[in-house]
């Protein structure tokens, strides 16, 4: 103890330990394994009738005596592992000298990088304790049987999604870094944190980088254009040629309507737009309008007629060539798809040159961790979320596409920005991230049912539009397929499958990292790698098997792809300035659209 006046107490006997937080004896650290004993049991409790609850939820079916006994028998096995481990973590803090190594997988876990959480061993309990019991509660759902994939797999994502909010690096007095942030600013920190949680809950929706830093048009989406037309469903753009001449074929970009278009025109450095524009193209760009109250009845036909193919047309026109080259990235390429299979049909396939797809999906069996969000109970919330408004609030979107990287995505920034009360970074790309766009309701949830839930669009006649019966087998234009090797949102075997349905000659690549990263890789960046394979190859697994890699961006790759396919040359002049063309521009390039929310 000390005195008044801070002095030690001449009556201690034993030594301070240098860090208050540091157990100082053997006793300390009985009690300490105690009170994480009692703190694993309370978790696995709550664990399990949270898994019951999900169980319930679901209606999973009940399960045969025999298949209770089995499951029975494995998690008694479980529970019998869970102890046998948590003996052998707790004699490696009571007797380290005899306690067995640690495996070095547990200290990957990027939440427990700080020193801090190795240093103090009542932390570094708390920590190994915590990724301990993590791992045989993720381990338990392998554990129940009697249920179909589908249905251990929305059991295993609501599991992974309690383990990571249960993460002792969410909490205050469980994080050494918040501990020591705190005794540094004096409780400031939490003060500041809370101003930046009750900013977010006003605005309702989780901030990822610092307000004012970025803005569309000034520092972001800075390629010179002109919009020359506009729709009530969207804008088109039209960029301003670097090179004195350009192929004779443009590119007419299709950006997923869920999200922004200047993803792909970030800045000048990382900028697919600009970079296409210096590589001899005339690019156009499709900037979709974010959905209001007139925009409640609008379905796929008008994305595919009054939307995709208008701007075919428009282009077609505009320039006086007979077709276009096309990109769709994420749900544009599924509609860009859907428009192929149209023309396909009609007898006007002749009016795309090439295709280009950025992680896009036409065939959903595989469609990951999203197909969690389709069942009943999903869709009677997003009717009653849009159901006096006509469309669905873009924020509801962030919150599921956060939520399938909640680690990264939300607990990440809860311990920066509201515990440690740390600045926002400033990253144009997580800006993007948060800039959202409205849905309209109907087709949203036509969406998600007939594509994610019915997987329709796979099955020859399944779906129309304008009347007729689209089938992805009747698509011959020459396609470029990009898939990212960790995409979470739209999985690489997912994207794979459209070369089980298209007929045209095909280009398949796999880039390295994710749904934005591994799209958006400028060459002068000099990272990740890509994936080719010009052997056939039946299955992902296949064309990996037989792949070369190569560092860097795919986007060379793709140019020489696009180069292929139209060679000819025709000055940059008239109509390939925006503007100077039968259509008159309308507003500077990025236009009024990509700003309306």
């Amino acid at each position: 103890m000390s005195d008044q006046q801070g002095k030690a107490d001449p009556s201690e006997t034993e030594p301070r330990a240098a860090d208050p937080l540091a157990p100082a004896s053997l006793e300390d650290m009985q009690h300490w394994t105690g009170v994480i004993g009692r703190a694993q049991q309370l978790m696995l409790e709550h664990g399990v009738a949270q898994m019951m609850e999900v169980k319930d939820r679901l209606a999973l079916p009940d399960a045969s005596p025999d298949t209770w006994f089995d499951t029975g028998l494995r998690m008694a096995k479980a529970q019998t592992d869970l102890w046998a481990d948590s003996m052998k973590l707790w004699q490696r803090f009571l007797d380290p000298a005899e306690a067995p190594p640690l495996s070095p997988a547990i200290d990957k876990d990027r939440r427990f990088a700080a020193p801090q959480w190795r240093d103090n061993p009542v932390f570094d309990l708390i920590r190994q304790s915590y990724l301990m019991v993590a791992d045989h509660m993720l381990r338990g759902v392998d554990a129940v049987e009697g249920i179909d994939a589908k249905q251990k797999e929305k059991l295993r994502f609501a599991t992974r999604t309690m383990v990571d909010a249960l993460s002792p690096s969410n909490f205050a007095l469980t994080n050494p870094q918040v501990i020591d942030r705190i005794l540094e600013t004096k409780g400031e920190n939490l003060v500041r944190g809370l101003e930046n949680m009750l900013a977010d809950l006003g605005k309702g929706q989780l901030t990822h980088t610092a307000h004012g830093k970025f803005e569309v048009g000034r520092n972001m989406a800075t390629t010179p254009g002109k919009v020359i037309r506009e729709t009530p469903l969207y804008q088109l753009i039209q960029y301003a040629p670097t090179t004195e001449t350009v192929h004779e074929t443009p590119l007419l970009i299709f950006p997923p309507w869920i999200n922004r278009f200047y993803i792909l025109d970030l800045n000048p450095e990382k900028s697919l737009i600009r970079w296409a524009v210096e590589q001899g193209l005339t690019v156009f760009v499709v900037s979709w309008k974010s959905a209001d109250a007139t925009m409640g009845d609008v379905m796929l036909d008008d994305y595919v007629l009054r939307g995709q193919i208008d701007a075919i047309d428009t282009v077609r026109d505009v320039l006086g060539v007979d077709s276009v080259h096309t990109v769709g990235y994420c749900v544009a390429g599924t509609t860009l798809a859907t428009t192929l299979a149209l023309l396909a049909a009609r007898g006007e396939a002749a009016k795309v040159a090439s295709a280009t797809f950025f992680t896009a999906q036409v065939d959903f069996s595989s469609a990951g961790d999203l197909n969690l969000f389709v069942d009943d109970d999903q869709m009677k919330m997003l009717t009653a979320l849009s159901a006096d408004k006509g469309f669905l609030d873009g924020r509801y979107m962030a919150a599921t596409f956060n939520l399938l990287r909640g680690r990264d995505l939300i607990w990440n920034y809860v311990v920066n920005n509201y515990l440690l009360g740390q600045d926002y970074p400033e990253f144009d790309l997580l800006h993007w991230n948060g800039d959202t766009t409205n849905l309209p309701a109907r087709w949203h949830r036509s969406y998600l049912e007939d594509l994610y839930r019915d997987n329709k669009l796979v099955r020859a006649g399944a779906i129309e539009v304008d009347g007729t019966p689209i089938d992805l087998t009747r698509v011959t234009t020459p396609s470029y397929i990009q898939a990212g090797r960790e995409d979470h949102i739209a999985p690489p075997e997912s994207v794979w499958k459209i070369t089980d349905h298209f007929r045209g000659p095909l280009r398949f690549v796999l880039a390295g990292s994710g749904h934005i990263a591994g799209v958006v890789n400028p060459p002068s960046a000099g990272k990740y790698q890509y994936w080719t394979n010009d052997q056939p190859a039946d299955s992902l697994e296949a064309f990996v098997a037989g792949a070369t890699e190569t560092k860097g961006s795919w986007w060379p790759d793709w140019i020489r792809w696009i180069g292929a396919q139209t060679e000819r040359r025709v000055a940059a002049d008239g109509a390939r300035q925006p503007g100077q063309g039968a259509l008159p521009a309308i507003e500077d390039a990025p236009g009024r659209y990509v700003k309306m929310r």
